[in-house]
């Protein structure tokens, strides 16, 4: 049996580091470095500013640590309930609830100021609202209403303008047209998500997948819509003289490759089909930022 997250307290048993670091999520917090260095190496031209895209990337990493933290402390209740969620450190004992969110916000406040003082107040600013908007008004909107992912993806897509800003300094349309891509590709891959683990979802009363849609219908639109809307948003880079062919080339493939597995959904979700969608995702993402980094070598060439 689950333990209680409201009995766990400073006498828990303290999780080893291990558990600390699983608060972070690891995965997604790479990610999000890795996202915020390309962002940074495209914005000066591929000169290869290593020590501002590390500090950079370790501040925003430490920030993000923080608000997933924070997110699994608020989310305590919901991750005992579920099953793919209740092994995390807080359900499962191993760090108590009232550590792990001093934790998080240890590192909320050590990234903020760090980024500040290293890289500029701009950057410091953009990865403190993207931390915000995930803990604050995402997180709990996920109980309330299936269109939190659009406000998702909001915090999800922030750290390409944190990259974007350290290095240049300020923003401009270029790294909204970045913002865009990487805001409508998470999208289909929240809404594959949600219908994979809907019954998990529907045990912790989070709404991820509009009410009432049992085949999945609606949600299978969804993903269309965005996977759609995402061919014309990824090529606004080469428009505004970012990228050039290489990048064109190569993002209007993957695009319609996604929309593909998309469209196989459409209006007869199944399992199968919903994790092709997820799969899609997790290759076009990657796919992205090696097509970015190595466009902006061949123009910055």
């Amino acid at each position: 049996m689950s333990p209680n997250p409201e009995n766990m307290n400073s006498a828990t048993r303290p999780g080893g580091p291990g558990a600390y670091l699983e608060l972070t999520k690891p995965g997604i917090a790479c990610f999000v470095m890795t996202l915020t260095g390309v962002s940074c190496y495209v914005a000066v031209g591929g000169d290869l500013a290593v020590l501002l895209i590390l500090h950079t990337a370790l501040g925003t990493g430490l920030l993000t640590g923080g608000a997933l933290a924070l997110n699994q402390y608020a989310e305590r209740r919901e991750d005992a309930l579920m099953t793919r969620t209740r092994g995390r450190p807080i359900p499962s004992g191993r760090v108590s609830a009232r550590h792990a969110r001093d934790f998080g916000l240890l590192l909320t406040v050590v990234g903020a100021v760090y980024l500040w003082s290293v890289v500029g107040w701009l950057p410091a600013v953009l990865a403190l609202l993207s931390s915000a908007l995930y803990v604050l008004v995402y997180t709990p909107l996920k109980t309330r209403t299936s269109l939190a992912s659009l406000v998702g993806a909001f915090p999800g897509a922030l750290p390409v303008l944190v990259g974007w800003s350290a290095a240049a300094g300020t923003l401009s349309a270029q790294a909204f047209a970045v913002f865009g891509v990487f805001f409508m590709w998470q999208l289909p891959h929240i809404l594959a998500l949600a219908w994979i683990c809907r019954e998990d979802y529907a045990r912790a009363g989070i709404i991820m997948a509009p009410p009432g849609d049992e085949q999945g219908r609606l949600l299978s639109l969804r993903m269309v819509a965005a996977a759609g809307a995402l061919l014309p948003v990824s090529l606004a880079p080469v428009l505004l003289d970012l990228t050039g062919m290489v990048y064109a080339a190569g993002a209007l493939l993957a695009g319609m490759a996604l929309l593909a597995v998309t469209l196989a959904c459409a209006g007869r979700v199944t399992d199968r089909r919903a994790r092709r969608v997820f799969v899609g995702t997790l290759l076009y993402q990657p796919c992205l930022l090696v097509l970015l980094i190595v466009d902006t070598l061949a123009v910055g060439g």
